[in-house]
């Protein structure tokens, strides 16, 4: 459901006619950060589904309006850090997952303490780190992607 909601929050599904696309994300490989690792995937996916159906010309309107990215970071030992392998992840105080557009904007956030809570502050420093990990993942698709067909809106 989160990948589902994930690629909904960029995607104009009106634009899609009557089709489904279905995005079966297996990581095969990993240390830690399946989920955020399954939604940059699946975006990059969806991407490729979409580009070869405007390209044949089945659909006239790209209908991607933005991009998506997604990492975890967290606070290991008072230490905040991006991008948590299982190690990290299992000795985190706290486990953030954040998934955001490439204009900035949110889409989720999954979060928790483990034993004691932490501040506001932390969250919002936290989610900074997230952005700016974001925009770096965001920067390689569309390194790897190439141009959007239309642009995006």
């Amino acid at each position: 459901r989160l990948i589902g909601r994930s690629l909904r929050g960029v995607i104009d599904l009106s634009l899609l006619g009557k089709r489904s696309i279905i995005l079966d994300c297996d990581v095969i490989r990993a240390d830690g950060g399946t989920r955020t690792a399954s939604i940059n995937g699946a975006y990059c996916a969806l991407f490729d589904a979409l580009k070869r159906l405007y390209s044949e010309k089945k659909i006239t309107v790209w209908p991607l309006k933005d991009h998506i990215g997604a990492v975890s970071v967290g606070i290991i030992e008072g230490k905040r850090v991006l991008d948590l392998d299982y190690e990290l992840d299992r000795n985190a105080d706290v486990d953030l997952n954040v998934v955001m557009t490439g204009k900035g904007s949110l889409i989720e956030i999954q979060g928790t303490a483990e034993g004691k809570p932490f501040s506001r502050k932390d969250l919002d420093v936290l989610i900074d780190m997230a952005a700016q990990g974001i925009r770096s993942v965001i920067q390689l698709q569309k390194k790897e992607l190439g141009r959007i067909p239309g642009g995006v809106r």
